[in-house]
């Protein structure tokens, strides 16, 4: 592969335009709108404020220096009183525009997580990510740390550039009016350069930013990379914590311990490249900084040996400077900032495209056609060929349907199963619609009226009763039928614990977690119910007594993907197939007959 060929950007990734585009347009239709706009116009007026105070405060360093000068002590102490009240009025609106940032920052980080978390738990929208490659990795990170991140450096950056560019309007007057006829004898000639204070301002801090720009531009790429860095550290961490006891019963903490290491190591080299990188940059900021104490004195001394400033105009023109300089040195200043922000802008926009783009799976290759709810009263399959790769086709592995297609009416038992060897997840995962790359027709009734159950259910950290009722709860339940349904599927243990919340996961073995699958059945009563191999693995007795509980949801049609002589035996239902696809069409075990019931079940 090219140089240039792996260097080719991602299609979720976009330019910062882009990325601007996307964010502005979430910000628009996010419900925090019109709290941050009211909080930008306070913020604007309370930095305008400011600003006047400041200016203020600079003309007063005129007559109080003066008087100084002067030996005047009524002036001086005049001058103190009015420095007071100039003082007080500054602190009361530094405090208020403390807070103001501080909730402009909250609300931000508000719209943002809540927006990118709507977006993330779109129903089937996360999954489809899932397999999309390096973006799909650690979404806490890009939920949980990136969007605080960009919240705060967003709120701290604007509000600076707003702060700075208002000082540079205001002071920008005073430079240009205390040096606006200043000349230089040079050879000779009066060399008159009006604005001298003001051009030299600009010299000075045009250095400094074109020094940092250049010392500092990789800091925006070694940002993104440590984040991502920390993000895999924290998901070690996170499946080491998850999997204790799996990893310990397996003598794996040697092992555990290296990826960890692994992970520290990444995080740490990446810290180290920008530690290097922060260390250029001190070399440029912290240098024009210690240099911003005497450039404004050099630069005003020949007005002043000249005598054409007072001391106290000397003074003017430093507080002037600085006002201006800092305004224009805000890029300097905050230049490893808004790398930081830029990093993060990118890691959320790109994820947040990412996740809409997955709405799209057409793109990516051919496409199953799924048609819902009052399209269809059943469930029917036609001509459906699963690929296991999107872009790959029929030319990669995946499983078809042996038979033309079959459908499902309401209340009939149906049973999927296939040759040893085939993915019949996969087919499971193309019915659920959470892998839809293929070809062919499947109808499914409203999905309100229908459980898809996993062989490996999600039991939320939550009380026993939410699980039960998991995802959106029953209206009405009450606990003797949440009793009663944990006596039908065997967790008598269970009974008194409804209100006990733990992390069931870890609490529930496997025949046990299958059981409560079946109980929030029993509750939910859905008309279909499509299973993925639930009862493989399962103690007999366990079979039996689940088998017994589904046999008793009268009307709810039954869909099982998967061998199960238990199931085929009790329910005597009709038998499908599913065979290995291969390249060109033919089957995996090399012949198109299917095998007998007696055979597959």
């Amino acid at each position: 592969m090219s140089h240039a060929a792996a260097a080719a950007p991602e299609p979720y990734e976009l330019p910062l335009s882009g990325q601007l585009r996307m964010m502005m347009a979430a910000f628009w239709a996010s419900p925090v709108r019109r709290h941050l706009v009211m909080l930008a116009i306070a913020l604007l007026i309370i930095i305008i404020a400011t600003t006047y105070a400041t200016y203020r405060l600079n003309e007063w360093n005129g007559p109080f220096y003066d008087a100084l000068e002067r030996r005047d002590m009524a002036g001086f102490l005049k001058q103190l009183g009015v420095f007071a009240i100039i003082a007080f009025c500054l602190t009361l609106l530094n405090v208020i525009q403390t807070w103001l940032n501080q909730i402009t920052a909250l609300k931000m980080r508000e719209g943002l997580a809540r927006d990118l978390a709507n977006v993330w738990l779109t129903p089937g929208r996360a999954l489809k990510l899932a397999g999309a490659g390096s973006i799909a990795n650690n979404p806490d990170q890009r939920l949980h740390e990136d969007t605080r991140i960009l919240a705060e450096n967003t709120t701290a950056l604007a509000i600076g550039l707003v702060n700075s560019t208002i000082l540079l309007g205001s002071f920008i007057g005073v430079l240009w009016a205390i040096s606006t006829d200043f000349g230089f004898n040079i050879a000779g000639h009066h060399v008159v350069i009006p604005g001298y204070m003001l051009w030299a301002t600009i010299l000075y801090a045009l250095t400094g930013s074109v020094l940092s720009n250049v010392v500092g531009s990789m800091l925006a790429r070694l940002n993104a990379d440590r984040y991502a860095r920390e993000a895999d550290l924290r998901s070690a961490l996170v499946r080491a914590n998850e999997n204790l006891k799996p990893i310990t019963l397996a003598r794996g903490e040697p092992s555990e311990l290296a990826r960890v290491q692994d992970a520290i190591g990444g995080v740490l080299d990446m810290l180290r490249k920008l530690a290097w990188a922060l260390t250029n940059l001190t070399w440029v900021s912290s240098g024009f900084g210690w240099l911003a104490l005497v450039a404004p004195i050099i630069i005003a001394s020949p007005m002043y040996f000249s005598g054409e400033l007072t001391f106290g105009g000397l003074m003017m023109a430093v507080g002037a400077f600085n006002q201006v300089n800092t305004a224009l040195r805000w890029y300097v200043q905050n230049f490893s900032v808004i790398a930081d922000w830029r990093a993060t802008l990118a890691r959320v926009s790109f994820f947040r495209n990412a996740l809409l783009m997955a709405d799209a799976p057409a793109q990516e290759g051919e496409v199953i056609t799924y048609k819902h709810g009052a399209e269809t009263d059943g469930l029917s399959v036609k001509g459906v060929e699963v690929y296991g790769e999107p872009d790959r086709g029929a030319d990669g592995h995946g499983i078809k349907l042996k038979e033309d297609g079959f459908s499902v009416d309401p209340g009939e038992k149906v049973m999927v199963n296939g040759d040893p060897g085939t993915d019949r997840h996969l087919f499971f995962q193309a019915l659920a619609g959470i892998w839809p790359w293929g070809k062919g027709e499947i109808l499914l009734p409203q999905a309100d009226r229908m459980i898809m159950m996993p062989q490996e259910g999600y039991l939320p950290s939550a009380k026993l009763r939410d699980v039960m009722t998991y995802p959106s709860g029953i209206p009405d339940v009450t606990d003797d039928a949440l009793k009663a349904a944990l006596l039908q599927v065997g967790l008598d243990r269970y009974v008194e614990q409804l209100d006990k919340v733990e992390r069931w996961d870890r609490v529930l073995d496997k025949e046990e977690e299958a059981a409560l699958q079946v109980a929030n059945a029993v509750l939910r009563k859905p008309d279909w119910l499509i299973m993925d191999d639930v009862l493989e693995g399962l103690e007999p007795e366990v079979r039996v007594q689940l088998i017994s509980v589904l046999e008793g949801l009268e009307g709810t049609a039954l869909v099982y993907v998967g061998r199960s002589e238990d199931f085929a035996n009790r329910f005597k239902p009709k038998i499908y197939h599913v065979a290995p696809l291969q390249p060109n069409g033919a089957n995996g075990n090399g012949h198109d007959s299917a095998p007998s019931d007696s055979e597959t079940a």
